[in-house]
């Protein structure tokens, strides 16, 4: 049989009473013969507790690094998950064992809340798995080359279960979650939206980029470096299912030369309230601009997105560019106080009421008009667009935030979402 990795997301964890249901599920296939790897992530809200517990101790504008500290604390949740998945294995009559990151070991660079894979030992695994038992790796955290403790950021435990799995090559990496699959669009926004029953790495990718919050996206993208198949599936079905309807259910992420891939043209539609807009008026309109306005974004590690220049008018120009909402305010009174004055522009404006909302889909390379059928949908509903952002397999444009849904339900109906391709 062959080496399958599990990974259980936070909700999945939440009691005690999913933690004996995903031990049952996974001792269901260990007994089916395959070789086990389980990374779960935190119990639901622990990480947020701890972090909330070193705010109320050090507050941020102190202006102190606490990043290592931070990843020492904030890595207890995915420990104590672990070792509780191994105690409910071990009560199934399961053999098992579990480790932290530190004890793979799982090798990270050195930045601290945001580290990066650099390798995994997996000899340690091997040999467990050889001697019949199931598992489990701490998920979001690794050890850099001083041994200190390491996280990967929000989200890092589908990370790291894509990193084990290509690591030990396993033959599939299914990432179960509190829903039963990757769906066209939110279905809390458009009831009608439909899951996929299959969808490519680069559309995946795209959709978790622009907004979707099914897959953090550096596990999408580790997962098309290295070939890894991808499922994903909800926990919240009975643990006794039958195997090899479990193992075809969800959304396989795959392989867009796959021949079994749905030959949709759009996929789906993104959406991401978390964007603001930012505008530099009457900059001089002269080589190096963009880059001594964006440069000093970069320098406050500050990520942009859209990126907007006007005509220029008696050699000035208007300068727009969205970024997340969370760095607004850093990022306007950065350039207040450090590019306003250097460039001579008249002023900066901005704007937090907007969002992103986005089509994906490999059948936009082959198919022209996509992008003018999206723009008429938005018209008729007289919805304005602000920016525009395109790739080969995307569309995207910023709008006023209150037409967000709107928007999704009119994108979701003109490209015919709801109805399967033939």
């Amino acid at each position: 049989m062959a080496l399958i990795v599990h990974k259980y997301g936070g909700t999945s964890m939440g009691s005690s009473e999913r933690i004996r249901n995903v031990a049952k599920r996974v001792a269901k296939w260990a007994r089916a013969g395959h070789q086990m790897v389980v990374v779960p992530s935190a119990m639901s809200g622990e990480t947020n507790r701890l972090l909330a517990l070193a705010k109320e101790l050090a507050p941020a504008q102190q202006g102190e690094d606490y990043g290592r500290e931070l990843d020492a604390l904030a890595a207890t949740g995915e420990q104590a998950s672990s070792a509780l998945l191994a105690i409910a294995l071990q009560a199934e009559g399961m053999p098992s064992v579990s480790y932290a990151g530190w004890q793979v070991p799982i090798k990270t660079n050195s930045a601290y809340t945001k580290a990066r894979i650099e390798s995994i030992d997996d000899a340690r695994i091997r040999t467990d798995l050889a001697a019949g038992k199931v598992v489990i790796v701490t998920g979001f955290q690794g050890v850099d080359a001083s041994g200190n403790i390491t996280t990967l950021g929000r989200g890092g435990s589908d990370t790291s279960a894509v990193a084990v799995a290509a690591a030990m090559k396993a033959e599939e990496c299914l990432i179960y979650t509190d829903v039963d699959g990757v769906y066209t669009t939110d279905p809390r926004v458009v009831p009608e939206a439909r899951r996929l029953h299959t969808v490519s790495f680069e559309e995946m990718l795209e959709m978790a980029s622009l907004g979707s919050k099914v897959l953090q996206i550096r596990s999408v993208e580790f997962a098309g470096k290295y070939k890894v198949k991808l499922r994903v599936l909800s926990s919240f079905t009975p643990w006794d299912i039958n195997i090899t309807e479990e193992a075809a259910s969800g959304t396989l992420i795959t392989f867009e030369e796959d021949e079994q891939m749905e030959q949709a043209i759009v996929s789906g539609i993104a959406f991401n309230r978390d964007e603001a807009k930012i505008s530099v008026l009457g900059v001089p309109d002269k080589p190096g601009i963009a880059y001594q306005i964006l440069g000093a974004v970069a320098d406050a590690n500050v990520e942009v997105d859209m990126i907007i220049q006007n005509i220029s008018k008696d050699g000035k120009t208007d300068f727009s560019f969205t970024v997340n909402r969370n760095d607004y305010a850093k990022t306007i009174d950065l350039l207040k106080a450090k590019v306003l004055p250097v460039l001579g522009a008249s002023e900066v404006q901005g704007d937090t009421k907007i969002c992103k909302v986005s089509i994906v889909g490999i059948g936009m390379r082959s198919h022209v008009g996509i992008a003018s059928k999206m723009f008429r949908s938005l018209s008729e509903e007289g919805i304005n667009i602000q920016m525009i952002s395109t790739s080969e397999i995307k569309t995207s444009v910023v709008i006023d935030e209150k037409y967000m849904e709107l928007a999704v339900r009119a994108l979701h109906k003109a490209f015919d979402l709801e109805q399967a391709p033939v």
